[in-house]
């Protein structure tokens, strides 16, 4: 059971401890939730938008809008294409957002299809949760409406299998998937949800920022996205084993599996 225990769970001893140390001195805010971007522009093709897509990955706290932390070189980027795969490491370019590391990437779709972009990012290093932290995400972005494929898997350690179609959704659809730890459910997954607000949206209480939710025992969610946007839905798994940080010494291993998702608001009926 240990395996599937979400190291948002082993963050709280940690965090009650520090407001057990230093209470006196006030209330302490909780850490937000740290998800790996990848988002697409435009999030779909056709023939108004050209075939050009430009990918940003930044690793940062998407509802908060920062701050932005340094990525390292990324371990995998590529895209799953009719059961295809192809790199996609020598489009990577590194760039910095808000002095902070990140990367871009613009890609000519060459045509129809689903195109499963995938990011296998460089472990980072969170010393105030003590675990190395890697996000395997993925976007599905479609061209010319071909609207086949975007269920797919990219074979990620730890993976989110869309049951919703991850794109084309308007506001207040509900979006399903199942978590999966090497090609199996997950039973009763954590899932942590964030809307990319740009920090145009100022949360009411802290605990809005980052909704939760957990998988029934068969590993599938469900969530109804309220707002127009993108939304990072991250399923966050113990490591089966522990890595070296940069000190040298072996600490656990936050797995994310993370997909976004991107919502528009419905046109409203013409009065003509």
């Amino acid at each position: 059971m240990s395996s599937h225990v979400p190291p948002s769970h082993r963050r709280w001893p940690a965090k009650t401890l520090a407001a057990l140390t230093i209470g006196a001195f006030g209330w302490i805010a909780p850490a937000a939730a740290h998800f790996q971007e990848l988002i697409p522009t435009p999030p779909l093709v056709n023939q108004n938008t050209g075939a050009t897509v430009t990918l940003d990955m930044t690793f940062t706290h998407p509802m908060d809008h920062g701050p932005v932390m340094d990525m390292g070189a990324p371990k995998r980027f590529g895209v799953l294409v009719d059961g295809q795969t192809t790199s996609l490491m020598d489009r990577l370019e590194s760039i910095s957002v808000e002095g902070k590391a990140a990367y871009q990437a613009s890609v000519p779709l060459k045509g129809p299809g689903d195109h499963i972009f995938f990011l296998e990012p460089a472990p980072y290093w969170e010393p105030a949760e003590g675990v190395m932290i890697v996000h395997y995400t993925k976007v599905v972005v479609d061209a010319f409406a071909a609207d086949e494929g975007w269920d797919a898997m990219v074979g990620f350690p730890v993976e989110i299998q869309p049951l919703t179609r991850p794109y084309g959704l308007y506001t207040g659809n509900l979006f399903s998937g199942v978590v999966t730890r090497d090609g199996k459910p997950v039973p009763f997954a954590t899932v942590e949800v964030e809307y990319r607000s740009n920090g145009l949206i100022e949360a009411p209480d802290e605990i809005f920022i980052t909704q939760t939710l957990k998988a029934d025992a068969n590993g599938t969610f469900h969530y109804a996205m309220p707002q127009a946007g993108w939304w990072s839905f991250a399923a966050l798994l113990e490591g089966p084993e522990p890595m070296a940080n940069p000190q040298g010494d072996m600490v656990p291993v936050e797995q994310g599996a993370l997909i976004w998702v991107n919502t528009q608001d419905m046109p409203q009926p013409s009065t003509n």
